[in-house]
């Protein structure tokens, strides 16, 4: 009688036997390993669109924070100029410094001034100035190809600040 250790155990990777005509049999594949490749490509499938999309939201939270920090700078920067002119030049720049300290470079923001009750002289007695900031932020890892159609996230922030709310104080 044959035990069950007495079995032709063929070597892993060994030639098909051969049938009774001498020409080799054919045997199912082996398919270890296919698994790997096919959940690496899966991987690589879904974990690019996830990532591209977790770093625009990044870089759209880091353009509404510096919009939101630069239309702040601007209306103290315009509230303490000593007129209407230099304020604006001052608000612009501010509104400028705050974006690149959020790191967002290379964007002229668009700086609005409006002031109420006195539109045409927005230091005079009990003015509120109102600046609103504009700006984009082109999303990440899109080709320079599409030049300047490239998709990009627009945002605003308003600030308002009554007169005499920021008072330089002199040091006499």
């Amino acid at each position: 009688m044959r035990s069950p250790h007495d079995v032709l155990r063929l070597p892993r990777f060994a030639p098909p036997p051969n049938n009774a005509a001498g020409t080799p049999t054919s045997r199912v594949q082996d398919e270890r390993g296919s698994a790997l490749v096919e959940l690496s490509w899966l991987g690589i499938l879904l974990v690019l669109p996830v990532l591209w999309i977790v770093l625009s939201v990044f870089e759209v939270q880091r353009g509404a924070f510096g919009v939101s920090t630069a239309a702040r700078a601007a209306a103290r920067a315009y509230a303490l100029a000593p007129d209407d002119a230099t304020g604006l030049t001052r608000a612009r720049e501010a509104a400028r410094l705050a974006l690149d300290d959020q790191g967002v470079h290379g964007v002229t923001p668009d700086v609005r001034v409006t002031c109420a009750p006195y539109p045409s002289d927005c230091h005079e007695g009990t003015s509120v100035i109102t600046v609103s900031v504009h700006s984009r932020v082109v999303l990440p890892l899109m080709p320079s190809a599409l030049g300047s159609n490239r998709p990009s996230f627009a945002l605003e922030a308003t600030q308002t600040v009554p007169i005499g709310q920021f008072q330089e104080i002199s040091g006499d």
